[in-house]
């Protein structure tokens, strides 16, 4: 089947794209990659934002003491945003619904950088979400937060970005506090926005938090306490 086909035509499932399919999931991670303020090109999996993910799906499904949890991509049609369209939300919500179809309801962490980190915020409210993990995310001030309500947020940004902000995000966390059941954030020293410089330490990082979410009581919060507050959030 053609990739580049119309919406009115692409069927439900080509959002959803496994990577670990246990037999009988507990729970489930959805990686979300970047991509642009506004595009109409279609995406390709060989684009370096969604390729910049592979080494969080590897590190998460490491992460994860048990081999119980699905692990999958998005696949947006479109490589942008696209103002109030959202398109990567509309996306999102086409997969979280495959997945129920799939696999019936299932606690699902969604796993988003940049551009991805936005959409996740957004998609929050989906019944399926319970938990945002967000690296480097693009957040606008006026970001809505009311879809966190009940859920847990936790944003990593790099010290060094340049394209999205650290106070940005910040700003978005404190607003998110006081409905969400726990938000926080920790800021990577000399971390940058495509996550290249101590690589390492975003990948294990952000794969523990996940794990952390999904399984609080046998894996512990990588992050410090301070994380989680409205002050000014720890250098890690």
């Amino acid at each position: 089947m053609r990739q580049d086909m119309t919406e009115s035509v692409l069927p439900m499932g080509r959002a959803l794209l496994p990577r670990r399919s246990p037999p009988a999931p507990r729970a489930a991670v959805l990686v979300l990659h970047g991509g642009q303020e506004a595009s109409e090109r279609r995406t390709r999996p060989w684009q370096l934002a969604a390729l910049r993910m592979d080494p969080f799906v590897r590190a998460v499904a490491a992460a994860l003491p048990r081999q119980d949890v699905l692990i999958a991509q998005v696949r947006y049609r479109l490589r942008g945003w696209n103002g109030e369209r959202a398109d990567p939300v509309r996306d999102i919500h086409r997969a979280l619904d495959e997945l129920a179809l799939r696999e019936g309801p299932l606690p699902t962490v969604l796993l988003g950088h940049s551009m991805g980190g936005r959409a996740a915020l957004r998609a929050a409210g989906h019944s399926q979400v319970h938990g945002v993990v967000a690296l480097a995310p693009w957040w606008p001030r006026d970001e809505p937060v009311e879809q966190v309500a009940g859920r847990h947020l936790v944003a990593l940004h790099g010290e060094d970005d340049r394209v999205t902000f650290p106070a940005a995000s910040a700003e978005c966390v404190r607003r998110a506090s006081g409905l969400a059941a726990r938000a926080g954030m920790a800021v990577v020293g000399g971390g940058d926005h495509p996550m290249l410089r101590r690589s390492r330490f975003w990948h294990r990082t952000a794969a523990a938090v996940v794990a952390h979410l999904l399984d609080p009581e046998s894996t512990p919060d990588p992050l410090p306490r301070e994380c989680y507050g409205t002050g000014d959030f720890p250098v890690l």
